[in-house]
C-alpha cells in the first residue's frame, strides 16, 4: 500500500477530505502513527524533515520504506520541506514516493524556477512533487523555519505558478504558523480565500503549522479545500508530555517500559486529528 503523494491526494480532493500528514522522529512515533491509522482504516502520509531524516539516518528511512509495503492502509513517505534540488535528488534515493520543495522564502520567478526543475525530475522517476506559495509563520524555534510574518497567498500567482510548474499538490499561506501558538497569538484562518484559490487551481492543496489550530477551522477548511494537513507539534508535544511524567519515576529505565505509554498518548491526538480531517475510514476509497 506505498503509494503516491498524488495517489493519495487525488482521492481527497475528490471525496472533501483531508490526508494527515504526520512529522516523526523516532522509531516507536512511527509504530505508534502506523498503529493507529491501520485502526482507523485511514490513509496516511507519514511526514520526515530533512533535519528529521539526518537524526534518524537512512538505515531507518529503509525501514519505514519495508513497513509501509506491509500496510493496510494507503501510505506514502513523504521528505516534508526540502530546501534544494539536490536534497530531492537525496530523497529519491533513499525511497520516498513524496517530495516537497520549498522555495516560499524566494522570489516568485526563483520558487517557480526550482520548483519546476524539482517536478520535472520527481516525475521523471514516477514521484509527486508539493510546493509552497506566500509564506507561514513560525512561533518558536523548536518549530519549522517560517516568516516573521504571514504573506498570504495571492489567487492570481497561484494560478500562474500552478500552471508554469505542473506541481501536484500546493501549500498555501492562508494564515497558520509552524509550531505550538503563544497565548498571545490567535490563530484565524482566511477561509475565504482557501476557497478562490482551490476554484482556480483545482489541485489538492496543503495546510502547514495545522498543530493548534481551532478545530472547527480545521475542519471546515479541509471540508471545502484542505486535502493535506501538517501535523507535527500536537503529537510531539502528546509524545513527550507523557514522558516527562513516566520518567518522574527514576527507576525506570528501559525503553520497553517507557516508550509504551508515550505513544498511546500520541496516538490519542493522532486519532483525534484523523476523525477531524474526515479521514477515519476513507482506505476504503483506495
Amino acid at each position: 500500500m506505498l503509494i503516491t503523494g498524488k495517489e493519495l491526494l487525488d482521492v481527497a480532493h475528490a471525496n472533501n477530505f483531508a490526508v494527515p500528514a504526520f512529522n516523526i522522529s523516532d522509531w516507536a512515533m512511527f509504530t505508534g502513527i502506523m498503529d493507529i491509522s491501520e485502526e482507523k482504516e485511514a490513509p496516511l502520509i507519514l511526514g520526515i524533515h530533512p533535519d528529521e531524516v539526518d537524526h534518524v539516518g537512512r538505515d531507518m528511512i529503509a525501514g519505514v520504506v519495508e513497513r509501509a509495503h506491509r500496510s493496510s492502509v494507503p501510505i506514502a513517505i513523504h521528505w516534508d520541506h526540502g530546501a534544494s534540488y539536490e536534497q530531492i535528488l537525496t530523497a529519491i534515493q533513499f525511497g520516498f514516493t513524496s517530495v516537497m520543495i520549498d522555495g516560499s522564502m524566494l522570489p516568485f520567478e526563483e520558487n517557480t524556477a526550482i520548483s519546476k526543475r524539482v517536478a520535472e525530475t520527481a516525475h521523471a522517476v514516477g514521484l509527486s512533487v508539493e510546493a509552497e506559495l506566500g509564506t507561514i509563520g513560525a512561533t518558536d524555534g523548536e518549530a519549522e523555519e517560517g516568516a516573521e510574518a504571514i504573506i498570504y497567498t495571492d489567487p492570481d500567482d497561484a494560478v500562474t505558478f500552478v500552471q508554469q510548474t505542473g506541481v501536484d499538490s500546493l501549500a498555501v499561506a492562508i494564515g497558520t504558523y509552524h509550531g505550538i501558538y503563544p497565548a498571545n497569538l490567535k490563530p484565524e484562518l482566511k477561509l475565504d480565500l482557501l476557497k478562490e484559490i482551490k476554484n482556480r487551481v483545482r489541485i489538492p492543496l496543503v495546510l502547514h503549522g495545522g498543530s493548534n489550530n481551532p478545530d472547527d477551522e480545521i475542519a471546515e477548511a479541509a471540508r471545502i479545500g484542505i486535502n493535506k494537513i501538517n501535523i507535527s507539534s500536537d503529537i510531539k508535544v502528546a509524545y513527550h508530555n507523557k514522558m516527562r511524567e513516566v520518567l518522574a519515576d527514576t527507576k525506570l529505565r528501559e525503553p520497553l517500559t517507557i516508550q509504551p505509554p508515550c505513544i498511546e498518548a500520541m496516538k490519542v491526538v493522532a486519532a483525534q486529528k484523523i476523525d477531524l480531517f474526515g479521514t477515519a475510514g476513507k482506505a476504503a476509497l483506495y
